[in-house]
C-alpha cells in the first residue's frame, strides 16, 4: 500500500516548492474525505442500530430535513471548494510563468511530445541552441519554464516530484514552471494517453548545480568527438538513417530523435532498455518487438553485421 509514497516518479516525495504545496494540498482532501466518509458510515450504522423509529412531528420532520440540506448538501461543499481555493490557488500559481521579482528571466527548456519520445531543445544556451532526445538537464535551485507542445497528438509533460502537468497539444505552446529544490535524478512520464506505447513514453529529467548545468549544456553545443574507425557504421548511418536522425556535424534529420549524444543517455526507447553495451544494436534489430508501433521501420534489409557496427558506433556519441 506504501510503495506510492517514494520513489522517482511520487507525488508523496516532493523535491520542488510548487510540488510540495501540491503534495500538502493532497493530504489535506485525504484527510477531510477520511472523516467526512467516516461520518457518513457512522450515520448510516446509527440509522441501521436505531429499533423504533423516533417520534416527530411533521414540523420538526421538516426542520431536520431542512437542516441536513442546509449543512449538508450547502454547507459544508461550500466550506470545502474555499478552503480548496484558499490553498489551491496559490499553489497553481507556482506553475505559472509570472514575472519573478528583480525581472530576471528564469531558464527557458522547450519540450516536445512525440509518438513516444521527447525532444527537448535549449534555445537560449550560449553559442547556439543545444537538442537532445529522452533526457532533460535542469538547473537545480532556481525556477525553470517549460514551454510545451505536441508534435502528432496531445501529450503530458509530467514530473511527479517537482509538482504540476500540462497538456502538450499540437499547434500550441503550453507553459509551465518547475524547480527542483537540490540536484537529482527524478522520473517524467507523458501522463495523457497518446497511443499504444503511451505508458512506455519516459523522461530522465536531472538537476543539477547551475555551473554543471552550463557545462552540460557547453559539451553538446560542438559535435561529438570523432571515434577512430567506424567508417562501415558512418556509411550505413548516412545510407538508412541520416534522413531520420540529426547527429550534429554529420546529419540534420528531423523525424526521429536527436542522436548526438545517445552513448551519454541512461536508457533506449524512451524508458524500455538500458543503456548498455550492445544495446543499441539490439535496439535496432529488434526495436518493433520491444516498442510495437513506433515509427522507425523495421531494418529487416540490414544485415546483422551492419546493425551491429552501427550499434557500437553509436555508443561513442558521448560529449
Amino acid at each position: 500500500m506504501l510503495v506510492g509514497c517514494s520513489g522517482d516518479r511520487s507525488i508523496l516525495d516532493p523535491a520542488g516548492p510548487a510540488a510540495k504545496e501540491v503534495a500538502w494540498l493532497w493530504w489535506g482532501m485525504l484527510t477531510a474525505f477520511t472523516l467526512v466518509f467516516l461520518g457518513v458510515v457512522g450515520l448510516w450504522l446509527a440509522a441501521f442500530r436505531r429499533r423504533e423509529s423516533p417520534r416527530r412531528g411533521e414540523a420538526r420532520e421538516r426542520r431536520l430535513g431542512l437542516a441536513w440540506i442546509l449543512g449538508g448538501g450547502i454547507l459544508l461543499p461550500g466550506v470545502t471548494l474555499l478552503v480548496l481555493l484558499a490553498f489551491g490557488v496559490p499553489a497553481g500559481q507556482r506553475l505559472l510563468p509570472l514575472p519573478l521579482p528583480g525581472g530576471e528571466a528564469p531558464q527557458v527548456i522547450e519540450v516536445i511530445g512525440h509518438q513516444w519520445w521527447w525532444e527537448v531543445r535549449y534555445p537560449e544556451a550560449d553559442g547556439g541552441e543545444v537538442i537532445t532526445a529522452n533526457r532533460l538537464a535542469m538547473p537545480a535551485g532556481e525556477p525553470v519554464d517549460f514551454h510545451v507542445t505536441g508534435a502528432d497528438v496531445i501529450h503530458a509533460f509530467w514530473v511527479p516530484r517537482l509538482g504540476g502537468k500540462i497538456d502538450m497539444i499540437p499547434g500550441r505552446v503550453n507553459r509551465i514552471r518547475l524547480e527542483a529544490d537540490e540536484p537529482g535524478v527524478f522520473g517524467a512520464q507523458c501522463a495523457e494517453f497518446c497511443g499504444a506505447q503511451h505508458a512506455h513514453m519516459q523522461l530522465q529529467v536531472e538537476a543539477m548545480e547551475r555551473d554543471d548545468f552550463e557545462a552540460w549544456l557547453a559539451e553538446r553545443r560542438s559535435p561529438p568527438p570523432r571515434a577512430e574507425g567506424h567508417d562501415l557504421a558512418r556509411v550505413a548511418f548516412a545510407e538508412h538513417c541520416a534522413r531520420c536522425h540529426r547527429v550534429a556535424g554529420l546529419s540534420q534529420g528531423t523525424t526521429g530523435p536527436d542522436l548526438s549524444d545517445i552513448g551519454s543517455r541512461a536508457t533506449l526507447g524512451a524508458g524500455v532498455l538500458a543503456m548498455e553495451e550492445g544495446a543499441i544494436a539490439r535496439w535496432l534489430a529488434e526495436h518493433q518487438a520491444l516498442k510495437p508501433g513506433n515509427r522507425m521501420p523495421a531494418h529487416d534489409h540490414v544485415d546483422a553485421e551492419t546493425l551491429e557496427a552501427l550499434g557500437a558506433w553509436l555508443e561513442t556519441l558521448a560529449p
